[in-house]
């Protein structure tokens, strides 16, 4: 498995990450034992998780993946071999999904350091490789919004989130910070305060991607080579979309699709018929249309690594070997014809 920097660090990430929010609602723990121990064995070190972990977020599941992660690495005794990554929830004020944790989890200095440290005793270590943000205190567009509203509240000010995260990475709990769903100009505002004050520069991130979500490809795209601070892509399948297995309205038993409504985002009419025709698209090069999804975005010069999620172990094995596929020029041209025709049907 091919290594890449984390940033600026000297941390090596698997180009292949292994997202985990299934853990402990879709997948059971010795189901997500399996998992960690095919990745690993597969090379990959890289294992991203949330305090938020099990979606769809709920007080009763609050925690579990990390606590599975944190039972699995107390099992293995493999700690120092992996870069583990986790998030603090981001503003959560009038946000009844996440309205349990902490009463409302905001972006400052008292509740960070609380989720830190709850993270920390969760996961059964001393220290955290990556801490991101989850999604910014302000009030902007992110989670599928396209168009920015300005308001007047935008919460806890961003030099105040940045400065907890430095007593972190000062205390030695958190080594490096990054960030998750944000703009051009929150990843701006981290940058420039972290040149200006000494504080720790943010080194990744974390936001969608996909064939039919490129909307970091404008404006992120630049900042994240320039700056080098690369993408972590989540959603590389779009919620398994681009698998093909939901077309003309299929539901398969158990798949997040199916089980869990507010997951719609990827299941509009533009979307799906850009997925059915990147499916045909791949049975027309014999390749496996989700692991050309994928393909297509672990490639990408702005990505760091590519986080992969799995329900069973035949799609986290098809994932994986994904990364050892390479499209041609002619495969990636007949991709963007069609991404011309339909760009980024999903936002």
């Amino acid at each position: 498995m091919e290594t890449r920097k984390l940033g600026k660090t000297d941390l090596e990430v698997s180009k292949i990450c292994l997202g985990t929010m299934t853990f402990g609602e879709q997948n059971s723990e010795a189901e997500a034992f399996e998992q960690l121990d095919y990745a690993v064995a597969h090379g990959v070190n890289f294992i991203d998780c949330a305090e938020m972990y099990p979606v769809p977020p709920k007080p009763e599941t609050y925690g579990r993946t990390e606590e599975i992660i944190g039972n699995w690495l107390e099992k293995r005794g493999n700690r120092e071999a992996l870069v583990l990554a986790t998030k603090v929830t981001g503003r959560g004020d009038g946000n009844p999904g996440v309205s349990h944790i902490r009463g409302g989890p905001r972006l400052d200095r008292t509740q960070i350091l609380k989720a830190c440290d709850d993270s920390l005793a969760r996961l059964k270590t001393d220290y955290i490789d990556l801490y991101q943000v989850h999604w910014p205190e302000r009030q902007s567009n992110f989670f599928g919004k396209l168009g920015y509203l300005h308001g007047e509240d935008d919460g806890v000010d961003i030099s105040e989130t940045l400065g907890a995260l430095q007593e972190l990475v000062v205390a030695g709990k958190v080594r490096h910070i990054g960030l998750s769903n944000e703009t051009p100009w929150g990843m701006h505002r981290y940058l420039r305060l972290a040149a200006h004050g000494s504080k720790p520069r943010v080194v990744s991130i974390q936001n969608p991607y996909s064939l039919l979500n490129r909307t970091f490809e404008v404006g992120l795209a630049e900042m994240a080579i320039r700056e080098q601070c690369g993408l972590l892509a989540y959603s590389p399948l779009a919620f398994g979309t681009l698998s093909g297995k939901y077309l003309n309205g299929a539901r398969p038993a158990g798949a997040r699709l199916t089980l869990f409504e507010r997951f719609q985002r990827y299941t509009g009419e533009r979307a799906a018929s850009a997925t059915e025709q990147y499916v045909k698209l791949a049975g027309e090069f014999g390749l496996d249309p989700a692991q050309m999804a994928l393909a297509f975005v672990t490639e990408q010069p702005f990505v760091t690594s590519n986080i992969i999620g799995a329900t069973t172990m035949a799609q986290l094995r098809s994932n994986i070997a994904s990364s050892e596929l390479r499209l041609s020029e002619d495969q990636l041209e007949a991709i963007e014809v069609i991404h011309r025709q339909n760009p980024s049907p999903a936002p």
